[in-house]
């Protein structure tokens, strides 16, 4: 069958489109700008792409067109398929269908950790010889591609977004898991959610497709979570964390050095190259959810110190005139607090010089206003970017910062205040959902050769 693939070079959508190629299908597609890392992922395939929604791609025509969401009325591409007919189906209904049908599921869900512990979770079932198949909303280090059909268990990044432009229910409400792992639940996407109960109620239908025989696995101090289930739950459930049955204690101040104990029983101490107790519990979710597949605690725990994070999760990406550069995906104030906290306690007492790109939709509506402030507390100084129009008053949460901090509208304005606020033995975290506009790249050439002009 021939399957072209609108969107493919989103992560989902060119792991999906890799997928199909292992299927043995005949996989084209398009998009508008396939950037790294998907790009050479794509090429590494042998999947062929074009630039573009130029409906004369669809000659000769296809046996069915794939979907992102992404996509809209509007588009011309889009706009031919309804005109003439073509078969269409989104990404997520696609994969329930094709590769996860018959499989032991284990999704991840949650506003923040998604692909971390779906990666971890991917790891650790592929060093206990599972072979295990998967789709990750990033690229997993270990394994260098964001989806592997593998033959044992599937582990899928459950994304809360939209389907697709036609099918306005959550992604993950395609999937059908039979081992959840619900690592939190905050709002965001304002874009598509009012509010967080809209959100709440697509996790709620998830709960509803999980076997009685299957299995929860549920952050425990996360009080969303708590009223979640409390609406109705049909299956089992472990938790984790604090007052948790899977508990990590940290034995270092970057968390990076822990003990494991599940159901009060000491399994032993780890040690890996994660920082930040975020990523603690991110492990203990892999870990739990990898026991329902047969996975030993013991057993899993050893995995860790093998385990390489995914790309863009606190990074190091330049190391120039005595400063570090880290690149990560942090985005919401949650997400972005616990990178700044797991940095701290890795660095101790250096300088951090923290920079958000205030990208997300939710972000520029003004949904995650409250919080920045608090989220950005921790840095030695604070920095904003945003190259298009917000929603709200930045000056408001400028005075908020407790060390000082700023607002940029270009990167090379950002890029000229950094690299002469720097200094050697600082640490320069930039965190944003996007490529940020090659500001890291540009960055580093300048802390490189201070004397070498504007950026």
């Amino acid at each position: 069958m021939h399957l072209h693939i609108l969107g493919i070079g989103g992560t989902f959508m060119g792991g999906l489109a890799q997928l199909a190629k292992a299927l043995g299908h005949r996989v084209s597609g398009c998009d508008s700008g396939v950037y790294s890392p998907m790009r050479e992922q794509l090429d590494a395939a042998g999947i062929a792409w074009q630039e573009g929604y130029d409906p004369a791609q669809l000659t000769p025509r296809p046996d069915l067109c794939v979907i992102g969401n992404a996509l809209s009325r509007g588009n011309p591409l889009v706009e031919h398929i309804l005109n003439t007919d073509l078969p269409y189906i989104s990404g997520p209904q696609w994969l329930g269908e094709q590769v996860l049908a018959g499989r032991h599921v284990l999704a991840v869900a949650g506003t923040h950790g998604k692909t971390t512990t779906a990666s971890l979770l991917a790891w650790i079932l592929d060093r206990a010889g599972l072979t295990p198949g998967f789709l990750i909303g990033g690229v997993p280090q270990n394994f260098g591609v964001s989806a592997r059909l593998g033959s044992g268990p599937f582990v899928v990044e459950a994304d809360e977004y939209d389907t697709a432009f036609f099918d306005k229910r959550a992604k993950f409400l395609h999937y059908r898991p039979r081992t959840a792992v619900l690592n939190n639940l905050e709002f965001d996407h304002a874009d598509i959610y009012p509010d967080l109960a809209a959100i709440e109620w697509q996790f709620h239908q998830l709960l509803r497709g999980v076997p009685g025989n299957g299995r929860l696995i549920v952050n425990a101090a996360d009080a969303n979570l708590a009223r979640l289930l409390e609406r109705g739950c049909w299956t089992p459930v472990t938790r984790f964390g604090p007052s948790g049955d899977w508990q990590a204690t940290p034995l270092t101040p970057d968390a990076s050095r822990f003990e494991l104990t599940v159901a009060g029983a000491r399994i032993g101490s780890g040690e890996w190259s994660l920082a930040g107790v975020h990523n603690l519990h991110n492990a203990l979710a892999a870990l739990a959810a990898a026991a329902e597949v047969g996975v030993s605690p013991a057993q899993g725990l050893a995995t860790l110190a093998g385990f390489r994070n995914v790309r863009r999760r606190l990074e190091v990406v330049a190391q120039e005139g005595g400063v570090t550069v880290y690149d990560d995906f942090a985005h919401h104030p949650t997400a972005i607090a616990a990178t700044v906290a797991a940095l701290r306690g890795r660095v101790g007492a250096a300088r951090i010089l923290a920079v958000v790109d205030l990208r997300s939709n939710s972000m520029r509506a003004g949904a995650h206003r409250a919080g920045l402030a608090a989220a950005l507390a921790d840095a030695d100084l604070a920095l904003l970017h945003c190259a298009q129009p917000l929603a709200w008053a930045i000056d408001e949460v400028l005075r908020e910062l407790p060390r000082g901090g700023g607002f940029f509208r270009t990167g090379d304005a950002l890029v000229d205040t950094l690299a002469k606020a720097a200094r050697p033995g600082d640490h320069v975290l930039l965190m944003s959902n996007g490529a940020f506009g090659g500001v890291h790249a540009t960055l580093a050439a300048r802390l490189k050769n201070p004397s070498g002009g504007g950026s």
